[in-house]
């Protein structure tokens, strides 16, 4: 049964990730997004971890300052055609049904296209959804590193007609005050599912 459970979440998982013809980077094999899958699956490693970005203003920011509330991790880019803008919407009205509670909760966007998503662009983009939204962007060294921290599969692929996209698996993690990992919600999840989880962490 669990084994069915993990095949139908990895599939929605990486419904974002599209068919392309060449891959950008020539760097050292990454784990595959169903090996990532796997190990959140089965919780087979640590989850979550530190790291060193800025904010949307220019700030310096790392995983302390955000101790004392818990976190909704959400990576992705802002060029996202769908499952990016739909996911932060679902996190956003989480948090407007959350009320007075929403303030024990800190929503993170972490952009997964530094390259493209500067600081203006990240502060437009995060605005569109929640005032409380922190966008997170780094040079590309910060940001694998911050992903690979949450198990993100990314990757830089090049269209047939120019450009790039990122193909990138799409979880919205729940970590909890001390920066501790409590699990994923898959995308797609509404908010009305995600407040089922949040809310009893939230009463402890």
């Amino acid at each position: 049964m669990r084994e069915a459970v993990a095949a139908a979440v990895l599939t929605a998982a990486l419904c974002c990730l599209q068919a392309a013809p060449a891959r950008s980077d020539a760097t050292a094999p990454r784990r595959s997004a169903a090996e990532l899958m796997d190990v959140l699956m089965w919780s087979r490693e640590p989850v979550g971890g530190p790291f060193a970005l800025f904010d949307q203003t220019g700030r310096a920011r790392t995983d302390a300052d955000y101790r004392g509330k818990h976190l909704l991790v959400y990576f992705g880019f802002t060029s996202c055609p769908d499952i990016c803008p739909t996911d932060l919407h679902e996190i956003t009205q989480a948090l407007i049904l959350l009320g007075d509670d929403a303030d024990k909760v800190q929503p993170l966007f972490i952009t997964l296209d530094p390259e493209r998503d500067g600081p203006a662009r990240m502060a437009e983009y995060v605005a569109a959804f929640h005032p409380r939204l922190v966008g997170l962007r780094g040079d590309a060294d910060a940001v694998r590193k911050a992903a690979d921290a949450y198990k993100v599969f990314y990757e830089k692929v090049e269209l047939p007609g120019g450009g790039y996209t990122v193909d990138h698996s799409a979880f919205i993690y729940l970590m909890d005050p001390e920066g501790r990992y409590l699990g994923f919600f898959p995308p797609g999840t509404t908010a009305d599912r995600m407040l089922t989880i949040i809310r009893p962490h939230l009463a402890n």
